[in-house]
């Protein structure tokens, strides 16, 4: 069985790092981006099989970031799922992450054991 390969965005590396961690453990390949211009780059060279991302980030933020996904031309890249992990969720409705093409979102900290269970949800095994 092929791993689900994860992206995560986001610019704090010690967030990163223990996503990774508890991920990997969880076996996930996980690649990860410091802004919403490094995932674009990214998603041009490598098939996701879900994107978490942050959405204060430097350089482009994970709102304009997935809107710019949704809006690729490569249909199966634009319809990855994309989840949104966020400290001022108040700041934004569900409603409005749903404008911009985001799936889900998590407030943080995170909650690992909800992650893994919507990473599972979003994409199930084949």
């Amino acid at each position: 069985m092929n791993n689900k390969k994860i992206l995560i965005a986001e610019d704090s590396s010690v967030i990163q790092n223990i996503a990774k961690k508890v991920l990997e453990f969880q076996n996930y390949d996980i690649d990860s981006a410091k802004n919403g211009k490094e995932v674009l780059k990214k998603l041009e060279k490598t098939a996701y099989d879900a994107i978490l991302m942050d959405i204060n980030m430097p350089q482009m933020d994970g709102m304009e970031c997935a809107r710019q996904i949704r809006a690729l031309e490569d249909t199966k890249k634009s319809k990855i799922p994309i989840i949104a992990i966020t400290g001022n969720a108040q700041n934004y409705s569900m409603e409005d992450f749903k404008a911009a093409g985001i799936d889900e979102y998590l407030p943080k900290p995170i909650d690992f054991d909800n992650l893994v269970t919507l990473l599972k949800k979003m994409s199930p095994d084949d």
